[in-house]
């Protein structure tokens, strides 16, 4: 069986929040460093299975969540004082997979409103949220006060909020 390089690709961005979400259930570094593995072992025998239609993370948190629970139940009577019960244990589970699933729903309606932006300002986003973006060196760059460049963000970053928003709202309704 061939892995694609879309899958590989998302199981390689997907590591840091498996890691802090196992992290959260086993709360022992180690261990948790252990389940990712096994994690990790599980969703390239379950490649095929992925559809590549939704997100990947969600599908692959729910793997880590069966990991993490197997982790416990087999070191529960190992320990003498009890980490969680498997209800609450899942309960957590289910929350960390549904705020990511809210995340990317935020994530792809601000990528969506970033697209209706007039170009200038979409440039203006950016040139601030690159690695070395200041407003004192776009405002310089623009021959404008950095006052004038942190009012202009604010107002696009009010935009965007509204835009995504709204979105949001269209997407639950």
């Amino acid at each position: 069986m061939g892995v694609s390089t879309e899958f590989v690709s998302q199981i390689t961005r997907s590591q840091r929040q498996l890691h802090s979400f196992i992290l959260s259930m086993v709360w022992n570094l180690a261990e948790a460093d252990d389940v990712l593995q096994e994690t990790n072992l599980v969703l390239w025998e379950k490649a095929a299975e992925f559809d590549t239609g939704r997100p990947f993370l969600p599908w692959a948190m729910r793997f880590a969540q069966f990991q993490a629970l197997a982790w416990l139940k087999r070191h529960r009577r190992q320990q003498q004082r009890l980490v969680l019960d498997d209800d609450l244990a899942r309960l957590l589970a289910d929350e960390a997979v549904q705020e990511e699933l809210e995340f990317e729903d935020r994530r792809h309606a601000l990528a969506s409103c970033l697209q209706k932006l007039p170009p200038d300002q979409r440039d203006l986003i950016a040139r601030r949220y690159e690695p070395e973006g200041s407003v004192n060196d776009m405002a310089a760059a623009g021959g404008t006060t950095p006052k004038a460049v942190s009012d202009r963000l604010r107002r696009i970053r009010h935009t965007l909020l509204h835009c995504i928003q709204r979105t949001l709202g269209e997407a639950i309704a």
